[in-house]
């Protein structure tokens, strides 16, 4: 049996023409049932329902043999574990070019930020993706005082708790919405598929076809809206 890890949202919908396209169907809809473990239209292999956040874990670890995390996921996850690169047991060998979006820093209309990140200045900011944040004001000489927020990451400069906020921008239309600006693109994130390396020498060949078919389906556009 071959498990596959998705979490509920975006990347469970962007994912769906690829493993179409991959002949791979899901038979359950998680938005009408309350399985965690849904079945598919082979008999060898499921698909797991997890936290966006989890599914690193849970390839690593070998609760699940593949997934599809975000590379902003991937990056806390691996830096969290201590290796920047990449976390040890996980193999990334392909962008799925699916649920894009960037990684920002966004701050109150007025806020002068030029101001606040001269080199050797000290800003607050607040994020769920603290590795990151820390890392990108380390290299621009900046110090920065984290406040780890895990939702309504818009109210944290309004209420006064932080200068600015580090997270993910679509649209944008949340921001607007809320009087704030992005000041500054930090990275562009999209999916990827990850596969658990143990798992990789064991069942090497469905896991291989796999791959092959997901990259055969990302170079004929299957995940492109």
């Amino acid at each position: 049996m071959i498990t596959l890890a998705l979490s509920k949202g975006r990347i469970y919908d962007d994912s769906l023409p690829l493993l179409a396209a991959a002949g791979i169907e899901v038979r359950d809809d998680p938005e009408r049932t309350r399985k965690l473990i849904l079945a598919t239209n082979r008999p060898d292999l499921r698909v797991v329902l997890v936290r966006a956040t989890d599914v690193p874990t849970y390839v690593q670890h070998g609760g699940a043999d593949l997934g599809v995390a975000g590379l902003d996921v991937l990056l806390e996850h691996g830096a969290e574990a201590g290796n920047a690169g990449g976390s040890t047991g996980l193999y990334r060998p392909l962008d799925l070019g699916i649920a894009r979006c960037r990684l920002s820093v966004a701050t109150r209309e007025d806020f002068d930020y030029a101001s606040a990140v001269r080199q050797g200045s000290r800003i607050r900011v607040a994020t769920k993706y603290t590795q990151a944040a820390r890392a990108h004001f380390a290299a621009k000489g900046v110090h920065v005082d984290l406040i780890k927020l895990y939702g309504s990451m818009e109210l944290a400069p309004l209420t006064g708790l932080a200068d600015a906020i580090v997270d993910l921008v679509s649209t944008g239309g949340t921001l607007k919405a809320n009087r704030l600006v992005e000041v500054e693109r930090i990275m562009d994130v999209s999916a990827r598929l990850v596969v658990n390396a143990a798992a990789l020498k064991v069942k090497r060949e469905p896991l291989r076809a796999l791959i092959d078919a997901f990259e055969a389906a990302v170079a004929n556009g299957a995940g492109t809206p």
